[in-house]
């Protein structure tokens, strides 16, 4: 069949209704409708099938523009669009023969083919907003795959954030060690294409990944977009020492001029090869010294991140005054354990910029909480400049935690709208791209979340994490100073003072939950100024003989959540009711120790204000696998109101409330 006898309705292209902004729902529908109806039941083998015509789809488009071969007629019979996309592959396959192996064929029986056609014929995937391999790699082989080996695809939007802010250049070598799809390469590609048009600009981009199977989607995937191919290589980028010779003359340490890589991370995937940590100083022991410094040790640390030793990987790659961009957990930037790690990029490079992404970035695969890093490798160790670093919060990502596409809404709830009548993706990284840009003109004179500068010497406590000095919580706390209403009073000042104390609560054990009636009370457990108990997590009073003394709970205590994901500055305070209990470690006592200088009641009213509430949150982080507050609660501050009245008033209404609570709860007790 020839492209001329099939003639497809006329369709535009061009049109944005075309492009597809909920890939993932599309792959799952035909993922799931091959899987229950097709002749290949294995779900590895039909992602195998689906790759071959996600590659035809994309071939044709760029070879065929709008005389389509991927698409059918309505009154078509299904072995004819078959036949016609087998031939599409076919060609796809005679291209590219060290993709696709000699003897390859697409396996799917008539009609599942003739559904796919179907439901992706009207889509023009080369203008989608998202990565069509990414999505259908997804879809089809499951988070599970890379997700037990902790890699997860980096969505379009932080990708394309990664290339405008570095702005690759014609003539620049560009290398993603752990490249998974391409996606980081394909957007290099794609920008470079625009500025010169010219093919062979392409042929300075290389990839690595450890995993076959990825390496192979994208060296297909870069051979159609740009032909780019022969630089991609499935080897692990951590030992060089055992790549062929060829790849070790062609990816010479300091040859490259960018890096940009999602590497795969998490504790379960540890590095614990002794040949491969002991070339690393990051696979090292480091000890601290007298002047709070860190330095390297002879001794091999019996395991390390991979994410840890890929900083000091893609370093060694890049040239003297190369640029990375590197996604990294949370717990990188500011855990207290990993200030070497700090210390170490601070020598070997200038950091250019840290964007903080939302929680929603790598949902559903992971809730690990990220960041990106921006460096620029330094030129032998020069002492530190007081420069400036880029900051950035991304609070919005286009997604929310199950991958479905969000649009921004106004205060009433409705969607918002652009010029044509389309909704508006709500994604924050377009700005914080314009923000960065604004930064390196020196032009950048609205600080807020989207972007705002930091100078190296403000970097407080060895923490990188842009939440920590969010220019809006600084500027309200500046607002609230020059009132010339309130004195703003640190908690640690309040400790100093002897105002009030606080205690950390204690870990007993689940074997004892629900073997007796004392509440055992955890960060669940507290809500709305309430302790709420739960009789199953209950225990016995000898456990709480053995904890009453050590953590001495009084009535009136405030109770204040310091540690777990998304409750911590929940508050309760302790009643006549909730006095004989026992607290979880990840909650803290605090009491105050002169209630005529500052009363209970006034302290919880604090703690819930907007305004420390957005410091809480500003100087919460990710510690291991929780979210924790640790420290840096004592450097919350207090906007204490200066007439004594306004505090009076306060705390009368803050005793209503809490009076009306007890009394609800004594009735309610009543009923039972």
């Amino acid at each position: 069949m020839t492209r001329k006898s099939y003639k497809k309705k006329t369709v535009d292209l061009q049109s944005p209704t075309l492009t597809p902004l909920n890939l993932p729902e599309v792959f799952k529908r035909i993922y799931y409708y091959l899987y229950t109806n097709s002749n290949i039941p294995r779900a590895e083998r039909l992602g195998a099938e689906m790759t071959r015509l996600l590659f035809c789809k994309i071939y044709d488009e760029l070879h065929n523009k709008r005389n389509l071969s991927f698409g059918m007629n309505p009154d078509e019979k299904e072995k004819k669009v078959s036949q016609r996309i087998k031939i599409l592959f076919k060609k796809v396959k005679a291209s590219f023969p060290d993709v696709f192996k000699k003897g390859e064929r697409l396996h799917l029986d008539n009609k599942s083919i003739v559904y796919v056609v179907k439901q992706l014929q009207d889509y023009r995937f080369l203008k989608t907003s998202r990565d069509v391999i990414r999505e259908a790699f997804q879809a089809f082989w499951g988070s599970g795959l890379r997700g037990e080996k902790g890699q997860f695809f980096t969505p379009r939007n932080i990708v394309k954030m990664c290339v405008e802010i570095l702005n690759p250049k014609p003539k620049e070598r560009i290398i993603d060690p752990a490249c998974g799809s391409g996606g980081f390469l394909v957007e290099c590609m794609t920008h470079l294409d625009r500025k010169t048009n010219k093919k062979n600009v392409f042929n300075n981009i290389f990839g690595i990944d450890k995993e076959i199977d990825l390496a192979k989607i994208c060296k297909a995937y870069m051979s159609i977009i740009g032909d780019g191919h022969t630089n991609i290589h499935c080897a692990d980028s951590l030992d060089p020492e055992l790549w062929s010779e060829k790849m070790q003359k062609k990816l010479k340490n300091e040859s490259f001029d960018m890096v940009l890589t999602n590497p795969p991370f998490g504790t379960k995937i540890s590095i614990e090869n002794k040949k491969i940590l002991e070339k690393y100083q990051l696979g090292h022991m480091w000890r601290k010294t007298d002047q709070n410094m860190w330095q390297i040790t002879n001794t091999i640390l019996l395991k390390q991140a991979p994410q840890v030793l890929f900083i000091e990987r893609c370093l060694q790659l890049l040239k003297p005054r190369g640029r990375m961009a590197i996604v990294l957990p949370d717990g990188i930037f500011g855990n207290p354990s990993g200030k070497y790690i700090l210390q170490y990029i601070l020598q070997e490079a200038k950091v250019l910029a840290v964007v903080s992404l939302s929680h929603e970035t790598f949902m559903p695969s992971t809730h690990t909480k990220t960041s990106v890093l921006f460096l620029e490798k330094k030129r032998g160790k020069t002492i530190n400049e007081n420069y400036e670093i880029f900051m950035a919060i991304a609070n919005k990502v286009g997604h929310d935690k199950n991958g479905k596409v969000t649009y921004k809404m106004n205060e009433k709830g409705e969607y918002v709208l652009d010029g044509n009548g389309n909704k508006i993706v709500d994604d924050d990284l377009p700005n914080i791209s314009k923000q960065f840009k604004l930064f390196k003109k020196s032009k950048l004179h609205d600080f807020n979340h989207l972007g705002f500068p930091i100078k190296l010497s403000e970097i407080q406590n060895s923490v990188l994490i842009p939440s920590y000095y969010n220019p809006e919580v600084k500027n309200k706390l500046r607002k609230i100073d020059r009132s010339n209403r309130y004195t703003l009073v640190g908690i640690k000042e309040l400790v100093e003072k002897e105002l009030i104390s606080m205690k950390r609560g204690n870990e007993i054990g689940s074997r004892y939950y629900g073997m007796g009636d004392i509440p055992f009370i955890r960060t669940s457990d507290i809500a709305n100024w309430e302790i709420k108990v739960s009789p199953k997590k209950c225990v016995p009073n000898e456990i709480y003989e053995q904890y009453k003394k050590k953590q001495d709970i009084q009535e009136n205590d405030i109770l204040l959540v310091t540690d777990g994901t998304f409750l911590i500055g929940n508050t309760a305070v302790v009643t006549s009711l909730d006095k004989k209990i026992i607290i979880q470690s990840h909650i803290t006592r605090i009491r105050c120790l002169k209630p005529k200088r500052i009363h209970p009641y006034f302290l919880l009213y604090l703690l819930n204000t907007k305004t420390v509430q957005n410091q809480i949150k500003a100087s919460t982080f990710i510690q291991a696998t929780i979210s924790t507050i640790g420290k840096r609660l004592y450097d919350i501050m207090l906007p204490i109101p200066k007439e004594k009245k306004a505090i009076k008033k306060i705390v009368n209404k803050i005793k209503k409330i809490i009076d009306m609570k007890i009394y609800a709860k004594q009735e309610i007790e009543k009923l039972y």
